[in-house]
C-alpha cells in the first residue's frame, strides 16, 4: 500500500479528486458535506484490484482541509505521509492557502508528489497556462521543485486517466520504507467501538504492527488487540499503511491526536532540543507551535546562531536526531522548517555558551553519525544513542556505554597520572578508590573504571582501590610519624606477642584506623579483628603453641597459653577458625586441625 496526502487551497477540488480515484466519500462529517468543505481529515482508498495500479497494490489518501482556519488539521494529516497530490484550480490560480500549504510541505521536507491542475473545464486556455506556470514558479527552489504536472477536469473526466497513470508511476518511485524500524505511529484520530474499546488511526510510516504487540503510548503500556488496514482485519501491517489499531489498556479520554504508539524502550521523550532552522531564528517570535507527525506543541524558541535554535517544548515528544519539525506562528503566518540535531543537549549556563553551542552544531549533519556523536559526547549510553536515532548496530558497548576511541588513550594517561600522584603524595591508602577515579575521570558509570584499568598498563584494581600493578613499596610510602608508631608497637609485641595494644594506646601513638590499615598493607602488622593488631605470622605462632595443649582446649586454656586477655584471645581464636587452623568442638572448646605449614597437630 502507498499513502498520499492532498494539499492546496480550499475548494480547489481535492476531495472531488479523491472521490473520483477511490469511489469513496472522504468527508466523514455531515457538516463537511453540507458546507462542501473539508474541515477535519478525510480518508479514502482505492479498491482491491484497481485496474490502473499494479496487482495487489492499493493507494490510500489523507484528504486535508484547505481553509486557513483548519491548517492545524492539515498539518496533522501530512506529517506522516511520504508524498502529496498538490491541487491548484485552473480558474482560480495560485491562492494564499496554496502558498501556505507549499510552505508547510517544504518545511517538512516532502520531496515526492504530483501537481494537479483541476477544473480545467471552467478555465480559459490563458488561465490554465497561467495557473500551471505560476504554480511551477512557486515550487521552484523548494523540496517539491520539478513535480510532474497533470491537468484534469472532474466534470468531463479529461486527464483522469493520465492522473491515474502518474499516481501509479509515483508509487513505484517512492523510497522503500523500513519494516524493521522502531514503531512511532502518530495518532490522527481516536474513537471507541462497542465491545472492542479504544481505536486509534494513523499512517504507519515505518516499522511493523502485529496483533499482540506490547507498545507504549503517553508513558503507558498497551497491547494491540486487533488491526484493520483499509477496512480489513489483519494480523500484521507493514509500512507504509493507513492502519486502525484496537488497543487494550488505552482510554479514549486520555489518548488524542498527537499521541504516538511506540516500540517500548526505544524512544526518548524530548522536551529540550537543538535544531537547525530554515531561517534565522533571531527573526522568529519567542513562542511558536512545533508540529511533527500529528502532534502540535507550544514551544519556546531560543536562538543559538544564524541557523540554529534551542527549543523548549511544553510537552515532551518522542523525537530523534534527523527528524523534520515545523515551527508555526499562526498570527504572523510564520512557517519555519527545522531538523532535530540533539534531543539531549548540554545546559547553556555560562556567558557565551549559546555561541559556542552554535559553533559545535555547525559540524552536525542532518543524519546522525555515530563517530560524530562520540566525538562530541566522548561517552554516551548505547541505548540513548539508539533511541536518539543513531545507528549503533555492530558496535561493542562497554557495560552499555560507547566511548570515542581516542578518548580511551586519554583516559588511560589520566588514570596513570592519578595513581602516580596518589603514590607520591604520602597518602595512607594504597590508591584512590574506584569512586574517586570515576569522579576525576568524569565517567558516568563506575563500571567503566574497570574497563579503563584493564586497558592501562601498570595499574590494577584491588580491594576497591586503583593501585600500581607491580606493587609499590608500601613501607617506604608510610609517613615518618606512622613508621615511628609502628616501630613502637613492634617493640612491644616482640616482648609479648599476643598482648595487643589497647585502642586508646594505638590512638595515643598516632595509629588511627587509616594508619593501621596502611601498616597492614605494608606487611608490618596483622589485624585479626578491628583494633586488634599483632605482628606478622603471629597467628602461625599461636597455632603452634595451641598444638602443644591437650586437645580439645578451652578459651581459658588458650588465653593462658598465649599469655593474653579475652579481648585478644577470642578474636584470635575466631581468626584461627576462619583460616582452618582450629575446629570448634562445642561452644566452649576447640582443637587444632593444622598448623601453618599444613602439618597435623594434636587430636
Amino acid at each position: 500500500m502507498h499513502v498520499l496526502a492532498t494539499a492546496g487551497h480550499v475548494d480547489h477540488g481535492k476531495s472531488t479528486l479523491v472521490r473520483l480515484l477511490t469511489g469513496m466519500e472522504p468527508d466523514r462529517w455531515a457538516e463537511e458535506r453540507r458546507r462542501g468543505m473539508t474541515i477535519d481529515l478525510g480518508f479514502a482508498w482505492t479498491p482491491i484490484d484497481t485496474p490502473w495500479l499494479p496487482p495487489d497494490e492499493q493507494v490510500a489518501f489523507v484528504d486535508v482541509p484547505g481553509h486557513e482556519r483548519f491548517l492545524k488539521n492539515m498539518l496533522a494529516g501530512v506529517g506522516s505521509t511520504p508524498a502529496v497530490l498538490f491541487v491548484v484550480a485552473a480558474d482560480d490560480g495560485w491562492m494564499p492557502q496554496s502558498q501556505e500549504h507549499l510552505d508547510v510541505l517544504d518545511a517538512l521536507g516532502v520531496q515526492h508528489g504530483l501537481l494537479v491542475i483541476t477544473r480545467c473545464d471552467l478555465a480559459t486556455d490563458d488561465q490554465r497556462v497561467a495557473a500551471r506556470a505560476t504554480a511551477a514558479q512557486h515550487f521552484k527552489n523548494t523540496t517539491l521543485s520539478d513535480l510532474p504536472v497533470i491537468e484534469v477536469s472532474a466534470t468531463t473526466g479529461a486527464g483522469i486517466t493520465g492522473l491515474q497513470r502518474a499516481i501509479a508511476d509515483l508509487t513505484t518511485d517512492l523510497p522503500a520504507p523500513d519494516p524493521l524500524a522502531d514503531v512511532r505511529f502518530w495518532v490522527d484520530r481516536t474513537f471507541t467501538v462497542a465491545g472492542a474499546g479504544t481505536v486509534v488511526t494513523g499512517t504507519l510510516a515505518a516499522g511493523t504492527l502485529r496483533v499482540g504487540d506490547d507498545l507504549e503510548i503517553d508513558g503507558r503500556r498497551v497491547q494491540v488487540r486487533a488491526l484493520q488496514v483499509l477496512g480489513r482485519h489483519t494480523d500484521l501491517s507493514g509500512p507504509v499503511a493507513r492502519v486502525a489499531v484496537n488497543l487494550r489498556g488505552a482510554d479514549v479520554t486520555t489518548v488524542a491526536r498527537g499521541s504516538a504508539l511506540l516500540t517500548p524502550h526505544r524512544w526518548l521523550a524530548a522536551g529540550l532540543i537543538d535544531v537547525r532552522t530554515s531561517t534565522d531564528p533571531h527573526d522568529l517570535p519567542r513562542r511558536m507551535t512545533l508540529h511533527t507527525g500529528s502532534a502540535a506543541v507550544p514551544t519556546t524558541v531560543r536562538p543559538l546562531g544564524p541557523d540554529t535554535a534551542r527549543l523548549t517544548l511544553d510537552t515532551a515528544l518522542p523525537l530523534r536526531h534527523g527528524d523534520r519539525v515545523l515551527l508555526r506562528d499562526a498570527g504572523a503566518h510564520h512557517v519555519v522548517g527545522g531538523t532535530v540535531l540533539d534531543i539531549r543537549p548540554p545546559a547553556l549556563s555560562r556567558r557565551g555558551a549559546a555561541a559556542a553551542r552554535a559553533a559545535a552544531l555547525a559540524t552536525v549533519g542532518r543524519q546522525p553519525d555515530l563517530a560524530g556523536e562520540l566525538r562530541r559526547r566522548g561517552i554516551a549510553s548505547a541505548a540513548t544513542l539508539t533511541a536518539a536515532g543513531v545507528d549503533t548496530r555492530g558496535q561493542e558497548a562497554v557495560h552499555g556505554w560507547l566511548v570515542d576511541p581516542p578518548l580511551w588513550a586519554q583516559l588511560s594517561a589520566r588514570l596513570t597520572a592519578i595513581v602516580t600522584d596518589h603514590a607520591t603524595a604520602g597518602r595512607l591508602t594504597a590508591g584512590p578508590t574506584s569512586e574517586d577515579v570515576r569522579r576525576q575521570l568524569g565517567l558516568p558509570d563506575r563500571r567503566l573504571v574497570d574497563a579503563v584499568v584493564a586497558g592501562t598498563d601498570g595499574v590494577t584494581l584491588r580491594d576497591g582501590m586503583v593501585q600500581p600493578a607491580q606493587g609499590a613499596d608500601d613501607v617506604a610510602r608510610l609517613p615518618p610519624d606512622v613508621r615511628q608508631a609502628v616501630d613502637a608497637v613492634t617493640r612491644q609485641l616482640t616482648d609479648a606477642p599476643f598482648r595487643a595494644p589497647e585502642a586508646d594506646e594505638l590512638r595515643r601513638l598516632g595509629l588511627g584506623p587509616a594508619q593501621v590499615k596502611a601498616a597492614v598493607r605494608a606487611g608490618l602488622l596483622v589485624e585479626v579483628a578491628e583494633g586488634i593488631v599483632l605482628l606478622p605470622r603471629a597467628d602461625d605462632r599461636a597455632a603452634e603453641l595451641l598444638a602443644t595443649l591437650d586437645q580439645p582446649f578451652t578459651t581459658s586454656q588458650a588465653r593462658q597459653a598465649l599469655d593474653t586477655t579475652r579481648r585478644v584471645a577470642i578474636p584470635l581464636l575466631e581468626h584461627l577458625d576462619r583460616t582452618g587452623r582450629t575446629e570448634r568442638v562445642d561452644h566452649q572448646q576447640r582443637k587444632i586441625t593444622a598448623v601453618h605449614d599444613g602439618d597435623s597437630a594434636g587430636g
